[in-house]
């Protein structure tokens, strides 16, 4: 099974830069975005017109134009769920869970906490309460977290570490936790055992060049439950493909 991620930072604004083009060359079984800022009939109008190949599931903040979150499945789901359980309170958007034969998808595009970190509080509590709905999901299946997680996890995964430590959204401590918390209860960064000591990233600023100068970070991950690691034949962050300030990540597995 080949499943892809993406942040594609707006559904309107990647249809006029080769969505189909790269769709056709995943050859994924699934794909799951973020980020798409539409409503649910407005993501599926849109990817109908340039691909049938796929059934559509998407969700979509309250607020007009923002976060969002679909998939795009070749095979239909035992059961498809958009921020379920502890995660109601939140209206963002955020969550989609695909339930298979053998485990779970949860594509997932964690709330950022803000450029002078005025959500950070409301992170730490929003990665509280996704640890909890992932652990529910676990005690049935394996468990396979796809998506924007905006955190780097190490000094390895941005360019400029020190600056941004405790200073920037996405490497501070508090979100640092949040994710070894996920670690830590039983989940693999999948890219990172392969690549221990790969630099790579998945998201570059349009601002000063950074693509064009690879100053980024990897936020986008694949985790999987422990029991699923030997399954992974290999994780590719796909960062020659454009559209978005981010880029997609493959992730290869035996299901």
């Amino acid at each position: 099974m080949k499943i892809v991620t993406w942040n594609i930072n707006g559904i309107r604004a990647i249809l006029n830069k080769n969505l189909k083009d790269s769709i056709e060359d995943f050859k994924a079984d699934i794909l799951c975005f973020q980020e798409t800022r539409a409503n649910q009939e407005m993501v599926t109008k849109n990817i109908k017109a340039i691909t049938g190949k796929y059934t559509i599931y998407a969700t979509s903040a309250e607020k007009k134009g923002y976060s969002g979150v679909a998939m795009l499945s070749t095979s239909e789901p035992l059961n498809i769920q958009a921020e379920t359980g502890n995660m109601k309170p939140y209206k963002e958007g955020r969550i989609l869970t695909a339930e298979f034969n053998s485990f779970y998808l949860v594509n997932v595009y964690v709330p950022n906490s803000g450029q002078k970190l005025e959500r950070l509080d409301y992170r730490k509590q929003w990665d509280r309460s996704f640890l909890k709905y992932l652990k529910d999901l676990e005690k049935q299946k394996p468990v396979i977290i796809c998506g924007d997680l905006n955190v780097a996890h190490r000094p390895i995964d941005l360019k400029n570490d020190k600056a941004n430590y405790n200073k920037t959204a996405g490497y501070t401590q508090i979100e640092i936790d949040g994710l070894d918390n996920l670690l830590d209860s039983g989940y693999v960064d999948s890219f990172r055992h392969f690549n221990p000591d790969t630099e790579a990233y998945t998201y570059w600023s349009y601002r000063f060049k950074a693509r064009e100068r690879n100053i980024g970070w990897r936020i986008d991950y694949f985790l999987v439950s422990k029991k699923l690691i030997d399954k992974v034949r290999s994780v590719e962050i796909l960062s020659e493909v454009y559209g978005s300030d981010h880029c997609p990540i493959l992730l290869e597995i035996d299901l």
